[in-house]
């Protein structure tokens, strides 16, 4: 009877080595991994220039359109994996490149806001008022300047003389048809001199494109909703103080169609590589 129990107990004697199966087959999976991984990285050039190719006759294009050498491998390290390549590598020689995207970009502005000024500077012409305006483009978009060589405001005041409220009143119709935002910059000579009815410069020139602000809405009907006023005291001479004449010239009010392209555009606005204009007096 002890014999028949001592030998169902060998029989249910447990194996305490069963975990070495557990750990050889993970370490097998690991090495398959690995395998797998190694050979993943190794990049046959023959395949990926036949794969160049066919994307490219299958998009209808050369397949020269991924610029650059031969050998994909030429210049890289020998380890550099399949991830390196980029979408970019993929552009079709007919979508510009981020730099032609701006440069296209800044030239039809520039050209639409040239258009602009032909406008305004055509209706001037017709009134008799060119030379009481000063045009440019620059990173802001087309700046009309309201100069004061026919007084457009007296000395010290930010009412609109009867020629400036006729200088205002024709810019308002081509200015009420554009869509764009304008802002009315108000600037006073470079003469140090406290103004008579104002603290400061900077008073002054905030209530003199105030006026004009006033005048285009209320008068020109150019919508209240893309108006804003900016202040800029002397701070901002047209041309430079030292001109002989400069002060009738610097005490201005400037109405600046504000452009809505995007930052690196308006930076080329006005320049030649933007195809743009300069600084224009009347037309």
């Amino acid at each position: 009877m002890a014999r028949t129990s001592r030998r169902h107990e060998e029989e249910e004697h447990e194996n305490h080595e069963r975990w070495l199966v557990t750990y050889a087959d993970m370490l097998t999976l690991l090495m398959v991994l690995f395998i797998v991984m190694f050979a993943m990285s190794q990049v046959d050039e023959a395949k990926f220039n036949a794969l160049r190719s066919g994307l490219a006759e299958g998009f209808g294009a050369s397949s020269s359109f991924m610029a650059g050498s031969d050998s994909f491998l030429q210049d890289q390290p020998e380890e550099t994996s399949p991830e390196v390549v980029s979408s970019q590598d993929f552009r079709s020689p007919m979508d510009p490149t981020p730099q032609q995207a701006v440069l296209e970009e800044a030239a039809r502005e520039n050209s639409r806001l040239e258009a602009i000024r032909k406008q305004v500077a055509e209706v001037l012409r017709r009134h008799g008022l060119s030379d009481d305006v000063r045009m440019s483009v620059d990173d802001r978009g087309l700046v009309i300047s309201l100069v004061s060589r026919h007084v457009v405001f007296q000395a010290d005041v930010a009412e609109l003389s009867p020629r400036g409220q006729r200088v205002v009143d024709v810019l308002a119709p081509v200015l009420r048809r554009i869509p764009d935002d304008l802002r009315v910059d108000g600037h006073t000579n470079q003469v140090k001199v406290h103004p008579k009815f104002y603290a400061t410069d900077w008073d002054l020139s905030a209530a003199r494109a105030v006026t004009v602000l006033r005048r285009l809405d209320e008068v020109g009907g150019v919508p209240e909703r893309r108006l804003s006023v900016a202040a800029f005291g002397h701070e901002k001479p047209l041309v430079d103080p030292r001109k002989a004449g400069s002060q009738q010239v610097n005490k201005r009010v400037d109405i600046v169609v504000l452009s809505p392209v995007s930052e690196e555009a308006r930076a080329l606005l006005g320049t030649a590589g933007g195809a743009g204009t300069g600084e224009e007096a009347g037309s």
